[in-house]
């Protein structure tokens, strides 16, 4: 018998609604986000084999990547809100048939036109995700929100992570397509088990979708937590897409000389640091979700230190890369469930739309840091490309700060 949920916000309340998550289906949720996320990535270790493949120059390849958060970043301003208007299940399951559908064009483009086109339309639908992470924590109970948005995110930055690992392996194995071949079937069986295992939810908003999508833009003017939190979310993905653009090209590069299936497995190294996710959610339950951003805000800077000794080549250079790889990883995932968490806590009845606008500013800030790699890269090298990571990351401090300060000026008034 199939179950139907409807959230309905509470008088007085600013939690969640819903009654807790059985393992089986928070496990599925995390998959889910993890394989809907993943076609997205699968191209940063193989940008040089999918050039020389296609005939692309190096900056068009580059364009692989930001075309991909582009297309994401749509998506989320214009598909992610509707989960505020139907009901959740039917339109997760759609976005991601529909995306297993884009993976096959992409698998079988032969020019650069096509590539791009099925990149950016993969992007546009794998906002599934994003659909299931709010639906999960409406159906959370409210003391678990923290860990279960937390447990979703690990999938889904495992996703992004191990993406690289698997394209690489199976590049080696077939080609450069083989992973989205694989990603497409795995997509498809995602649909069918999400149709299958999840409950029906609906959290209506009593809008039309005209007015659904410019109450976004009255969310973000009457929510400074959501406006601060959007700025720390690009910042920290704009630095976090300036790494792993870049960093396939030095890999491949003369410092380095690895092969694709060598770099992929750098998302090895990544996702431990993805671990954080699922801890920062549980620091945030316990009401620490301030020191968990500050702490991160500031590992994320230093990482950067560790990241350009890394570049000269050689036994000692890769160990720091590789520590600054983890604490980069770490750090961002840190602030990004943090941001979350807070983002989540405004206003329960409209989850999706401001999840819709937190992860739009968060990815376009992506899509920006991946543009600026590949101009910086031609310019100046890695050593550019540190000094622009090194100078984001910065400027996700001074928001933290000015935050703190912002919090701190009542209290010091009234004292």
């Amino acid at each position: 018998m199939e179950t139907t949920q409807r959230a309905e916000p509470v008088a007085g309340d600013t939690s969640a609604t819903g009654p807790g998550l059985g393992r089986g289906t928070l496990l599925l949720m995390s998959v889910a986000t993890g394989l809907s996320v993943a076609g997205n990535y699968f191209a940063q270790p193989l940008l040089n084999v999918i050039g020389h493949d296609l005939g692309l120059s190096t900056s068009t390849a580059a364009l692989v990547v930001t075309v991909a958060q582009v297309g994401y970043a749509l998506g989320l301003l214009l598909l992610v809100p509707l989960g505020d208007l139907l009901e959740r299940r039917r339109l997760a399951v759609t976005l991601t048939a529909a995306t297993a559908v884009f993976l096959t064009v992409t698998a079988s483009a032969p020019n650069a036109a096509l590539l791009l086109t099925g990149t950016a339309l993969t992007g546009l639908t794998s906002v599934a995700a994003m659909v299931v992470v709010p639906y999960a924590a409406t159906l959370a109970a409210p003391a678990e929100r923290g860990r279960t948005v937390g447990t979703v995110m690990t999938g889904l930055l495992l996703g992004i992570l191990l993406a690289r690992t698997a394209a690489g392996l199976l590049a080696d194995v077939g080609s450069w397509r083989t992973v989205y071949w694989v990603n497409a079937a795995l997509m498809l069986i995602m649909a069918v088990l999400l149709r299958l295992k999840l409950p029906t939810l609906r959290t209506p908003a009593g809008l039309r979708y005209p007015a659904l999508l410019r109450s976004m833009l009255g969310l973000f003017v009457q929510e400074p937590v959501l406006r601060r939190r959007a700025a720390l979310g690009a910042l920290i993905f704009a630095g976090f897409s300036v790494l792993w653009t870049a960093l396939a090209f030095l890999m491949s590069g003369p410092s380095y000389g690895w092969q694709e299936s060598a770099i992929g497995l750098l998302g090895l190294v990544g996702a431990a640091g993805s671990l954080s996710a699922s801890a920062a959610g549980r620091l945030a339950d316990r009401g620490l979700v301030h020191h968990v951003t500050g702490a991160g805000a500031f590992l994320l800077l230093g990482s950067w230190g560790l990241l350009a000794a890394g570049g000269a080549g050689g036994g000692w250079s890769l160990a720091a890369l590789l520590a600054g790889v983890i604490v980069l990883d770490l750090a961002v995932q840190a602030v990004h469930i943090s941001n979350q968490n807070m983002v989540f806590g405004v206003r329960p009845e409209a989850r999706n739309r401001l999840n819709s606008v937190y992860m739009t500013s968060y990815f376009a800030g992506g899509a920006a840091g991946s543009a600026l790699t590949s101009v910086v890269w031609g310019t100046s090298g890695w050593s550019g490309v540190c000094i622009l990571g090194a100078a984001l990351a910065a400027m996700a401090v001074l928001v933290w700060a000015a935050d703190l300060l912002r919090r701190r000026a009542p209290r010091l008034s009234g004292g």
